[in-house]
């Protein structure tokens, strides 16, 4: 049986119905900054626990706990979460870190490097240009492994 992180990121301020239903069943919810308000963790945290970092758009009082970058250790496994990943300022793999979780580009980024998955979900929040709206969720198996999922929010509820 595989355990699920729903990993979101760039949302801006905005919530989409879509977003909700694709999080469901999701142990954790990591959001990779670019938050917009208080109120989308919130409404995420109404389906798991949520772990947040701090993107470049993110300013006020509400943000003052967020981190810029955050080691998060689920279930034995290592992720390095931060918003933009040109900020990177270790080697994940000399760290000992499984995953780097990363939004900022609004690009999905779905990838394997040395033992090391670089996962973007994109942007959940409103359209940039003409890139895709999405989320992610990422699947640890009780053997060790781990894959990323990319999930299009514009065909999730097709039938």
């Amino acid at each position: 049986m595989a355990h699920v992180l729903g990993i979101i990121s760039d949302t801006h301020g905005l919530v989409r119905p879509e977003v909700c239903t694709a999080l469901n069943g999701s142990e954790l919810i990591i959001h990779a900054g670019d938050i917009g308000t208080s109120g989308v963790l919130d409404e995420l945290k109404r389906i798991a626990p949520v772990i947040a970092v701090r993107g470049n758009v993110d300013r006020g009082a509400w943000t003052d706990t967020l981190p810029e970058f955050e080691l998060i250790e689920y279930r034995g496994r290592y992720f390095y979460v931060l918003h933009d990943l040109n900020t990177l300022d270790l080697d994940p793999v000399a760290a000992g870190v499984d995953a780097v979780i990363s939004g900022h580009s609004h690009r999905p980024r779905n990838e394997n490097r040395h033992g090391v998955l670089y996962f973007n979900p994109g942007s959940a929040g409103p359209r940039r240009f003409k890139l895709p709206v999405g989320l992610g969720k990422i699947h640890l198996f009780e053997d060790g492994s781990m894959s990323g999922e990319w999930i299009n929010l514009e065909t999730f509820l097709r039938p």
